[in-house]
C-alpha cells in the first residue's frame, strides 16, 4: 500500500479517522508488522490478532489519561505503532533500541510495565482504586489473553476488582475458539440493553419501589431476580462466571469487526461498574503462514516473509536435547512424567507430548500450581520433569520450598532459559535463578557447560532421592548423542595454571577458556574449573588458597555461587564476576556482556589490573 505510518500523527489523527480510514489503517499496520518482525524477529502472531481491538482502543478511549494495561505485553506492538513509535521498530528488541513489552521509560503511554502473564487485572485494580481515593477520572482497562486466564493470580483480581465495584473494563481476548453469530447477535443487543441509561434507572425504580411495599415487595423483587438469573443462564452461559463475580459481561464480540468492537467498548466506557468485554480474535490474523501455526509465530528469528522460512537454521539447542532425553527417560522408566506451564514445544516438550500423553501435564500458565502439581505426583511414587523458564520459575518460590524441598520430594526442574537471554529483556531474563534456588535446602543446582552434560545430569537426577534443579541458558550447544558420559556429580578441572585460577559456572566456561588465551598473551598463567555443581558447594579442586581466583557465572553476582565460593572456601583472593545488581535491559548477548564487562575482553583486562596492582 502507498500509505505509510510514518504520515500519520498518532495517537491524535486516528481520532480524526472514520470507518473506511480506520479499515485502510489495520492493513497497513499489518503489512508493516510482517515487514519489520521479519528482519527483527519478535512476537508476530499476537500482535497480527490485536489490530482491530488496538485501533478501536485508541479511538474510544484517551491515552495516557485513560490507562491501558497490557497483560504479559507482547502484543502491544500495535500499541506502540498508535502512540508514535512506528519509526522505532527498526530497532526493535535491538540493543539501545526499542523494546518489546510495555516499558514506562519508552513513553507515557505505557502505564505499566509488563512481561509475565495474569498480572494485568491486579495492577488495574490497583490503579482504579487510587483514582477513586484521590478523586480522579479516567479510564482503566486491562487487555488480557485467555491464555493468561490459566494463571490463578487473574481470578484473585477478578474476585476482588468484581466486589470492590471500582470502574474498571477488562478485555479477554481470546483467541482459542469460534464465534457464534446467533449468541453474538443476542449478546450484541443484551449489551446496549444493559448500559441504557433507562433501562439501569427502570431497573433502579422497579427495586426501590417493591422495597417499599414491605415484606411483599421483596418477595416480588426477589422472584423477579430469581426469574432473571435462569434467563441469564440459559441465554449467556459463556458469561455466567464473570457476571457472578460482579462483572457486567459484553460478548461474545468478534475481534476483528472494527465496527462492533468500537460499539463495545463505547458500551463499556459508559457503563457505570466493572465490566468484562470478551472478544473472539485470531491469532497471526492476515498472515497465512502465522493463521496457520500461530505457536510457531508466537515468537519468531528473522524469516522470509514470502516464504515464512527462517533466515538462518540453528543447531542443536539445549531445549531440544533436554526434549530426547526425557523421551529416552520415560521409555526406560514408566513412572516418569513431565509437566510444563504453557510451554510444552519451547521447552522441548513436543516429542514426550505424543510419545506419552498419558503422562505428558501442560497445566497452561500456571506456575505455582505446576510445581505442586508435580509434588502431589512425586508423593505417589512418580518421577516428575517439570520444565519451565527460569523468569517464570520465580512466580512458584514459595511452591519450591514448602511443597517440594520441604519434603525432600525427587521432582526434576528442567530451567531453560537460565541466564541472560537476550532481546526479550528484564522480565525475560533468568539471572537470578542460582541466587533464589541455592538459598533452599535440600535442593542439588547443576549447570551444565554443554548439551552432553545436560543429559548425563538428567540421567544422573534420576538417581537422587531428592529435588534437583539443572539451569541450563536458551539457543545452541555441543552435543553428540553418542558420546555422553556419565555425570559424577563434581566440579571438574579443564586445566591448571599457576597464576590465577577461573572457576567458571556452567556455559561461561567457553568464556573462561577465551580468558585464559588472553591472558597467556600477558604472561600470566590461568587454571580453569569448570563448575557444574553449585550446590552443594563443591571445593574438590580447590588446588590452592593462595593464588586469586575469579568465579564467573551467567547470573547476578550478588547471592550468587560466588559469594558461597568466598566464603567458604578459605581462599584468600576471590573476585565474584557475574551480572549486576541490576535489570538487565534487552539486547543481543554479546553487547549486554560488553557493557557489563562480562566478556572475555573485559574480565581479561580485570585480572591484568589485578596483577598490577599487586606489581
Amino acid at each position: 500500500m502507498s500509505i505509510k505510518l510514518s504520515q500519520y500523527d498518532f495517537p491524535e489523527d486516528l481520532k480524526q479517522m472514520d470507518m473506511d480510514d480506520m479499515k485502510v489503517l489495520s492493513d497497513v499496520i499489518r503489512d508493516f508488522l510482517i515487514d519489520k518482525v521479519s528482519k527483527t524477529g519478535g512476537h508476530l502472531a499476537s500482535n497480527l490478532g490485536v489490530v482491530e481491538l488496538s485501533i478501536a482502543l485508541h479511538k474510544v478511549f484517551d491515552s495516557p489519561k485513560d490507562k491501558i494495561i497490557w497483560d504479559v505485553g507482547h502484543q502491544a506492538y500495535v500499541h506502540k505503532i498508535l502512540t508514535g513509535r512506528a519509526e522505532g521498530f527498526d530497532t526493535l528488541r535491538k540493543f539501545g533500541g526499542m523494546s518489546g513489552f510495555p516499558k514506562a521509560r519508552e513513553s507515557e503511554h505505557d502505564v505499566f510495565d509488563t512481561g509475565h502473564s495474569s498480572t494485568s487485572i491486579s495492577a488495574a485494580a490497583g490503579m482504579a482504586a487510587a483514582r477513586d481515593i484521590k478523586g480522579e477520572s479516567g479510564e482503566v482497562i486491562a487487555v488480557i489473553g485467555d491464555g493468561s486466564l490459566t494463571g490463578g493470580m487473574a481470578y484473585e483480581a477478578l474476585n476482588n476488582l468484581g466486589i470492590s465495584k471500582s470502574k474498571a473494563i477488562v478485555i479477554l481476548n481470546d483467541n482459542g475458539m469460534s464465534i457464534s453469530k446467533n449468541i453474538g447477535g443476542v449478546s450484541q443487543h443484551l449489551n446496549s440493553l444493559r448500559v441504557s441509561d433507562k433501562y439501569v434507572k427502570a431497573k433502579s425504580d422497579i427495586k426501590n419501589h417493591l422495597q417499599h411495599i414491605g415484606k411483599i415487595g421483596n418477595s416480588i423483587y426477589e422472584g423477579l431476580d430469581a426469574a432473571k438469573e435462569k434467563v441469564k443462564y440459559a441465554i449467556m452461559p459463556k458469561g455466567v462466571i464473570f457476571e457472578e463475580l460482579g462483572f457486567t459481561y459484553f460478548g461474545p464480540i468478534d475481534g476483528h469487526n472494527l465496527e462492533a468492537v468500537i460499539e463495545v467498548l463505547e458500551q463499556a466506557k459508559h457503563a457505570k461498574e466493572p465490566v468484562l468485554v470478551h472478544l473472539i480474535t485470531k491469532k497471526g490474523k492476515g498472515y497465512e503462514d502465522a493463521e496457520s501455526n500461530p505457536d510457531k509465530y508466537h515468537g519468531v528469528s528473522p524469516f522470509d516473509p514470502e516464504t515464512g522460512e527462517p533466515k538462518k537454521t540453528g543447531g542443536v539447542s539445549y531445549s531440544s536435547v533436554f526434549g530426547k532425553t526425557a523421551v529416552k527417560l520415560a521409555e526406560k522408566n514408566k513412572n516418569v512424567v513431565a509437566i510444563t506451564a504453557a510451554m510444552g514445544d519451547a521447552t522441548g516438550l513436543g516429542e514426550f507430548s505424543r510419545r506419552f500423553p498419558e503422562r505428558f501435564f501442560d497445566v497452561g500458565i500456571a506456575e505455582q500450581h505446576a510445581v505442586t502439581f508435580a509434588a502431589g505426583l512425586a508423593k505417589s511414587g512418580m518421577k516428575p520433569l517439570v520444565a519451565i523458564y527460569s523468569s517464570f520459575l520465580q512466580r512458584a518460590f514459595d511452591q519450591i520450598i514448602v511443597d517440594v524441598c520441604l519434603q525432600n520430594l525427587p521432582i526434576v526442574f528442567a530451567i531453560d532459559r537460565a541466564g541472560v537471554v537476550g532481546a526479550d529483556g528484564a522480565t525475560h531474563h533468568g539471572n537470578f535463578d542460582i541466587a533464589y534456588l541455592k538459598s533452599i535446602p535440600n535442593l542439588t543446582v547443576l549447570t551444565p557447560t554443554c548439551g552432553n552434560e545436560l543429559a548425563a545430569m538428567l540421567e544422573y537426577s534420576m538417581t537422587v532421592d531428592g529435588p534437583v534443579a539443572i539451569r541450563y541458558p536458551r539457543g545452541e550447544c555441543n552435543y553428540s548423542e553418542d558420546s555422553v558420559e556419565p555425570y559424577d556429580d563434581y566440579n571438574w578441572r579443564l586445566s591448571e595454571g599457576k597464576d590465577v585460577d577461573i572457576w567458571a559456572c556452567g556455559r561461561m566456561l567457553d568464556t573462561a577458556i577465551e580468558v585464559k588465551n588472553r591472558l597467556v598473551l600477558k604472561n600470566i598463567d590461568a587454571g580453569i574449573v569448570a563448575v557444574t555443581k553449585v550446590k552443594p558447594l563443591d571445593l574438590t579442586e580447590l588446588t590452592s588458597k593462595d593464588i586469586p581466583i575469579i568465579t564467573l557465572e551467567d547470573g547476578t553476582v550478588y547471592g550468587g555461587f560466588g559469594e558461597s565460593f568466598a566464603a567458604n572456601s578459605g581462599a584468600k583472593d576471590v573476585m565474584c564476576i557475574g551480572w549486576p545488581d541490576a535489570f538487565v535491559e534487552h539486547g543481543d548477548i554479546k553487547s549486554l556482556e560488553k557493557k557489563y564487562g562480562l566478556d572475555s575482553e573485559s574480565i581479561a583486562e580485570r585480572i591484568c589490573e589485578k596483577f598490577e596492582r599487586k606489581a
